[in-house]
């Protein structure tokens, strides 16, 4: 360290800030860009198209004006289809069509808070960050490599979008309107997450955080759409809702959004400057002085890992539950009048019985959030593993097997969890509305209950990739982003059927309204067991990384 002495008094030189704060941001963007090559063109693409095949799909099923308006009113009358996606402001295609893309300004907002903290805590929790910084790469070159690739995939969904609006006739105000609001939603929480990055040493209290106030956010604007309105206007993702595309767009609305992105990321580099890396704005609880009897093996310890992950999924399963369950019933009304609609949520996975179809469509998707959930937790081993603190575990009398049983045991009992409390509230909420609790509440938790093998597909396939090639165990989120692509895609253009038989959620029996079938449920348990099985023989095997 550098002093000067005056006197026999010590005095710090003060700390020169300027460019050499951000030398490497080049190096460190080039390096976070190729990490990315792969997950970063997948959402980029997906909320840069997705919209524009959203207002295609309407477009085929709503030929006529008066199937516009007819939609448009049924949407406003049901408090629960406005709390899910927000209401709707005008009778036009693009305003009906991107209707169910308003989630997509919460969804672009998760993948940003990803992005950022994946590489800026996630590499000072793993101990990279300080390496890196020893060398001649600048205190703040992270944070702005970090911020600058997330901020370019905001930009480019925006063109895209607005492009892919405009490329199918839609007004070009309107297409603009949308893009630009999306795009600068994912700045906004990029900005919040890069924010998060600086208060814990762990990237889960982290992201925590970061979800924390996007679900905060997001009910916010539920409660405030389905009521007076009030409430959506203190919450980011209510001005999205309120930039109208394509009905009398409101452009003032992007300037809170930019201004939100500005100021949160001004405050993530002045909370970098004021702590040390690795280290956090939250100091860490000191831990109990003698560990509880529910930590003296791999299974307590997991439990102890993963228990506040499970409570929070929960909670979200259990309010979208209620929100599908009091939508059902003007699901009718909406549909009713409109035979083409009926037909593809019959192909997505319904029955004859439009209601039953509603159910089952919405606890197969229910499903498909159960599998990102049980991903995760499997995850948490090849994170336990790749920070070493899995080798100390091993080192005591703990077989491999028992320790990679431990995770994913709670990886298969999870889901179970989530989707009971799920079937539960669309069950009960429906049933009370509709007269008959004890019949509903039995439909709906079997319809529920039948996702659970395809749900486990998914588990089984993450932990087979994990035992035999742990480098690519992240994998496993593209095999389900793929698979996602194919259910929704299948079911609108008729993929052929043999691709389609490549998702698991496509075999399942079609409950409530159709009858039990055991082969499928018989089938996807069978590969269960085989990957499951294949996946820990080949974890006992290999040298730890």
């Amino acid at each position: 360290m550098t002093t000067a002495t005056t006197g026999g008094r010590h005095y710090a030189a003060p700390a020169v800030r300027g460019s050499a704060d951000f030398a490497g941001t080049a190096q460190l963007l080039r390096l976070f860009l190729r990490r990315d090559r792969i997950v970063l063109p997948l959402w980029v693409l997906a909320f840069g198209l997705l919209p524009a095949f959203y207002v295609s799909s309407a477009k085929a099923v709503y030929i006529t004006q008066a199937d516009l308006e007819h939609s448009a009113k049924s949407i406003m009358e049901s408090p629960a289809l406005v709390a899910m996606y927000g209401p709707v402001f005008s009778t036009d295609l693009g305003s009906v069509g991107l209707w169910k893309a308003g989630p997509f300004y919460a969804m672009i907002a998760i993948a940003t808070i990803l992005t950022v903290i994946r590489h800026t805590r996630v590499e000072e929790e793993s101990g990279r960050a300080e390496l890196v910084g020893a060398t001649s790469i600048g205190r703040y070159a992270g944070l702005t490599a970090a911020m600058i690739m997330t901020a370019t995939g905001c930009l480019i969904v925006a063109i895209l979008s607005a492009l892919a609006l405009y490329g199918i006739d839609l007004p070009a105000a309107g297409s603009l309107a949308y893009g630009a609001t999306l795009g600068s939603s994912g700045l906004a929480w990029a900005g919040v997450a890069a924010v998060a990055a600086q208060v814990s040493v762990g990237a889960r209290v982290a992201r925590g955080v970061a979800f924390g106030a996007l679900g905060t956010a997001f009910a916010l604007r539920a409660v405030g759409d389905a009521g007076n309105g009030v409430l959506s206007w203190v919450s980011p993702l209510g001005w999205c809702i309120n930039m109208r595309p394509y009905a009398d767009e409101r452009w003032w609305v992007l300037i809170p959004l930019i201004t939100v992105a500005i100021a949160t990321t001004a405050a993530a580099y002045m909370l970098l400057q004021r702590r040390d890396t690795g280290s956090g704005l939250l100091a860490e609880r000191p831990g109990a002085p003698v560990a509880a009897p529910t930590l003296s093996g791999p299974s307590g310890l997991a439990w102890r890992l993963q228990r506040g992950s499970l409570l929070a999924w929960s909670i979200g399963f259990l309010l979208y539950g209620s929100l599908m369950g009091g939508a059902i019933n003007s699901v009718g009304d909406m549909l009713n009048n409109s035979s083409q609609i009926r037909d593809v949520i019959n192909r997505m996975g319904g029955t004859d019985v439009l209601q039953n179809s509603f159910i089952t469509f919405a606890l197969s998707m229910l499903g498909i959030a159960a599998s990102a959930y049980s991903i995760s937790t499997v995850l948490r081993l090849h994170d336990e593993e790749s920070s070493q603190r899995a080798e100390a575990t091993l080192a005591g009398s703990v077989s491999r097997e028992r320790y990679a049983l431990s995770h994913i045991g709670i990886a298969l009992l999870g889901p179970v969890v989530l989707l009971f409390l799920a079937g539960a509230a669309v069950g009960v909420i429906y049933g009370v509305s509709a007269g008959n609790l004890a019949g509903k509440l039995g439909d709906c938790l079997g319809a529920a209950a039948v996702q659970l093998p395809a749900v486990w597909v998914l588990t089984a396939i993450t932990v087979a990739i994990y035992g035999f090639a742990p480098r690519y165990t992240p994998v496993a989120w593209g095999v389900l982003s793929t698979m996602i692509l194919i259910f929704v895609l299948g079911a609108l253009d008729g993929l052929p059927q043999w691709v389609r038989d490549l998702v698991p959620f496509t075999h399942p029996p079609k409950l409530p309204g159709s009858a039990f079938e055991a082969a499928p449920i018989l089938w996807l348990l069978g590969i269960v067991v085989v990957l499951l099985g294949a996946g820990i023989a080949g974890f006992r095997r290999r040298d730890l990384r």
